[in-house]
């Protein structure tokens, strides 16, 4: 997986999350630990937010927190959050006129969305909890 990707930022904040979940933690200070700009962690954990998996407060003592506990976030409620795909889909809405493509086109869409599938349940098999060892 990408260092620099969304999902890396997400799942590798979520994970330092866990070992204290009822920390906050500043997006300053989570950009600062991953290498990267703040509002780039904002943008990704206001994702995470929109999902139901961190809370945030504004102000002075505020930043993010675990909306709920690292055992119930799977690696798929931050993947689906997100709403990013690692298989990439074809969404061509182009009918073509050549019945070969058409096939063929069919056929890979298909194999990806099942591709996808696997993917999304394979990574609901797996908590927070579990990547970070508690």
């Amino acid at each position: 997986m990408k260092r620099n990707s969304r999902l890396s930022l997400a799942l590798h904040t979520l994970s330092h999350m866990a070992g204290s979940p009822d920390r906050v933690r500043t997006s300053s200070d989570i950009a600062e630990h991953a290498g990267t700009n703040p509002v780039v962690v904002r943008r990704v954990l206001g994702k995470l937010r929109e999902a139901g998996l961190l809370t945030s407060e504004k102000g002075h003592a505020g930043g993010w927190r675990l909306a709920r506990a690292p055992q119930d976030i799977t690696l798929a409620d931050v993947y689906l959050a997100l709403e990013e795909r690692m298989v990439a889909t074809d969404d061509t809405s182009e009918a073509s006129s050549c019945s070969v493509e058409h096939a063929l086109h069919e056929r890979v869409s298909s194999v990806l969305e099942e591709i996808e599938e696997n993917l999304v349940r394979r990574l609901g098999e797996t908590s927070i909890a579990e990547v970070r060892g508690t």
